[in-house]
């Protein structure tokens, strides 16, 4: 096996435990509640800090990833999450809310840093991919924490949650320290990385990412709402869904890297994915009241599209960039990723709830023509640009 399958395995094993903190908590929400004595929009806010967190330090952590290396960046950045989850152990509500923002600021390491050493180790013709394995680890280390992390908060105690997750935290940071590195040739910056911020084309990804974001976590808050709440499938049933929509969704991802590897084109396919997805939450919106397995065979495959792009998108962003930044491009996508699923949550269930189901589900679709319009002008530079042509083994 080729060494930069090494680099990925453990990138996307940092990926997948990156993942386990900001998407994997809410598992625990029940039990955060009852530890920490708080109401559920105050769990909201705890768990809220992280994504806070991340999105301050993605674009600072890129630069550094750009001129001192991925090895660097995400042993730092891990030792530091992991040192942060455990304070949480040790602390009240209060100590809880400040470490889970400073393990955010901690883990946003690994989002640029993993992205780059992909970006480094793997050429465009299966950069894809590679990239789609990065991006399946995140709904994976989510899945596994989510199927772990209640029990041993149930049967131990949520002190002990947390320091299972920064005892795997610290193991994965140690695992990139011993086992990353560069390719030989590896370009490092070493001025001024104002020019890729300002990218026109690199903030017009940004925005339609932060876009597409809005079905994404439309489907991954409201799914079983929606199905359990509003239509009254019972629980399990409904969670079943959710489950098999998010296997299919991190599978997906892997369909459409591959997908972009062979057409050589990132937005062709985000494109395509774009309006399929908000075809259906269109359709989502006509077949509300619908009888539910027509519902069902319509919601869980809409669900499934709107969560298998982000490769596209972050490798997009990485092949945009002068060589040796490709981490400062890759952290100004997550950004606006990071902003919108920070928001999207509380505005899709406040239209549920006040307006309308249906109107929720428009607004998704909204979101969804909109990218697509941000990305319709679009010219790419893969061919001639150094960095896409790299290939080492």
């Amino acid at each position: 096996m080729g060494y930069r399958w090494v680099v990925l395995c453990v990138g996307a094993l940092a990926q997948g435990t990156n993942a386990a903190v900001f998407l994997g908590l809410p598992a625990i929400s029940p039990q955060l509640q009852q530890h920490f004595s708080l109401t559920l929009p105050q769990v909201g806010l705890l768990l809220g800090a992280v994504n806070l967190g991340t999105m301050i330090a993605l674009v600072p952590w890129g630069v550094v990833a750009d001129r001192r290396g991925e090895r660097l960046v995400m042993t730092i950045g891990g030792l530091g999450a992991a040192g942060c989850l455990l304070s949480v152990a040790l602390g009240n509500a209060w100590i809880a809310g400040l470490a889970l923002f400073a393990a955010g600021l901690f883990g946003a390491s690994v989002n640029a840093a993993s992205g780059r050493a992909v970006m480094s180790w793997f050429s465009s013709g299966s950069r894809g991919l590679a990239m789609g394995v990065r991006q399946t680890a995140t709904p994976l280390g989510a899945a596994l924490t989510a199927a772990v992390l209640p029990g041993i908060a149930i049967s131990a105690g949520v002190p002990t949650a947390f320091v299972a997750l920064a005892g795997v935290t610290a193991f994965v940071a140690l695992a990139v320290a011993l086992l990353v590195r560069e390719p030989p040739g590896a370009v490092r910056a070493s001025a001024d990385h104002g020019m890729i911020l300002k990218d026109p084309r690199l903030l017009r990804l940004s925005l339609a990412s932060g876009l597409l974001v809005v079905p994404q976590f439309t489907a991954t808050a409201l799914l079983v709402p929606l199905l359990h709440g509003h239509r009254g499938m019972s629980v399990t049933a409904a969670a079943a869904v959710f489950g098999v929509a998010q296997a299919l969704g991190g599978a997906g991802r892997l369909a459409v890297g591959v997908w972009s590897d062979r057409v050589r084109n990132r937005i062709g396919p985000l494109k395509i994915v774009s309006i399929i997805t908000a075809a259906g939450f269109v359709l989502v919106a006509v077949l509300d009241q619908a009888p539910l397995p027509l519902l069902i065979a319509v919601v869980a495959p809409t669900s499934v599209f709107a969560l298998c792009w982000n490769g596209l998108a972050v490798t997009e962003a990485g092949e945009l960039a002068p060589e040796g930044r490709s981490a400062t491009a890759i952290a100004m996508q997550n950004s606006a990723n990071y902003l919108s699923a920070a928001t999207t949550p509380f505005l899709a269930s406040f239209v549920a709830v006040h307006v309308a189901w249906p109107a929720a589900m428009v607004l998704a679709a909204a979101a969804a023509v909109t990218a697509r319009v941000l990305l319709q002008p679009w010219r790419s530079l893969r061919a001639s640009s150094p960095q896409n042509s790299r290939s080492v083994s």
